[in-house]
Order: structure tokens, then sequence, then C-alpha cells
């Protein structure tokens, strides 16, 4: 029987990493490694294939099927707190402007302007759409009369992991869903 792996591009072929307890190491976005690196971990035993998928790659010696699903040897423990980086910030926000709910046109906005002191911390800094923040200008959303829909907060790792949860990459192999949905409720 014919199976689409067989004729993916390699490229199209990105290994899910797990952690060593068998958990995602991310979902914000989804830890996923391309084709080389997952093989190149193999070989040097850095990680055990849990699944993979029909296509090989070929050299002039051998032929390896590639990993879909792995997992690290060694636990790698995730820090409490995620790096200030756009990405997070609008994930953090479910990606929409804290001012009027858009969803387009994101970018970011100091709460207490520059220019007022304020700093660039998880605390003062939102997700805002293009025109809420020229609107807003160089005031804070009480001069400017735009109360936030949400006050910014730091988030810890597992926030954000589970606002990932509500952003499912666009690609997800079916090998995957086993170890992406495991805390979901099962069907009767």
């Amino acid at each position: 029987m014919f199976h689409p792996d067989l004729i993916r591009h390699p490229d199209s072929c990105p290994a899910l990493v797990l952690n060593a307890d068998y958990t995602p190491l991310s979902y914000y976005p989804l830890s996923v490694w391309p084709w080389q690196t997952a093989v190149k971990a193999v070989f040097l035993d850095r990680v055990d294939i849990v699944a993979h998928y029909e296509r090989e790659v070929r050299s002039p010696t051998a032929k390896v099927k590639l990993p879909s699903v792995i997992a690290l040897k060694q636990f790698v423990k995730p820090s409490q707190f995620p790096a200030f980086t756009r990405f997070n910030l609008f994930l953090r926000d479910r990606f929409s402007c804290q001012y009027c709910g858009s969803h387009r046109d994101l970018t970011f906005d100091h709460v207490i302007p520059r220019a007022q002191g304020g700093r660039t911390t998880w605390e003062n800094v939102v997700t805002a759409c293009a025109p809420c923040n020229l609107r807003k200008g160089g005031r804070t959303p009480r001069q400017a009369g735009m109360p936030l829909h949400v006050e910014p907060i730091r988030p810890t790792n597992w926030h954000l992991q589970e606002h990932g949860r509500s952003f499912p990459p666009n690609y997800l192999h079916e090998t995957w869903h086993d170890w992406l949905y495991w805390d979901v409720e099962l069907e009767a």
C-alpha cells in the first residue's frame, strides 16, 4: 500500500522532541528539530526514537527511516520563567490586542511609556495592534482613555504552556498526537 510519507521531502519531516520523561520539551513554540539534527542526535546516542516516518534517507552504505518523535536521554529541567521575547509576549496575551482585542497587525506597547520612565519588562509591556498603539501614543492607558483588558504580569513557563496548547502549530504528524494531547478528555 502506498503511504503519503514516502513522497514527503525530508525537509517536511521534522521530529517532535520529548524530554526524558516523555513530555513535550516545549509547547510554545512546539519543540521540533529538522530531520538532519534528529538523525545526528540518534547517531550520537543522545535520543531514543519513539516513532518514525515511513520516509527514508540513504547514504552510500546505509538507509535510515526518519524519526518523527524522539525523546532526550538526559532530562532537561525547564526554567521557571520564560525569556522575554516578542513571541512569548504575544503568547502570554493570546495573540490579541490588550486594548481592543484585535488579532491583526500586532506589535507591543509600553503601558507606562519609556518617555515617562517606563521600562521594558513583562509587567510594563503588552500586545497591541498598530492602530491602538498609534492612538495611545506616548500616553498611559488612563491618559489615553484606553483601559487594558488584562493587566500585564510576568508569566511562568506553565502559564505559557497552557496558552500554547490553544494555538497548535500548522503541522501535526499523526505520530505526535499521543505525546501532545495525553491530558485531554478521552472519548467514551
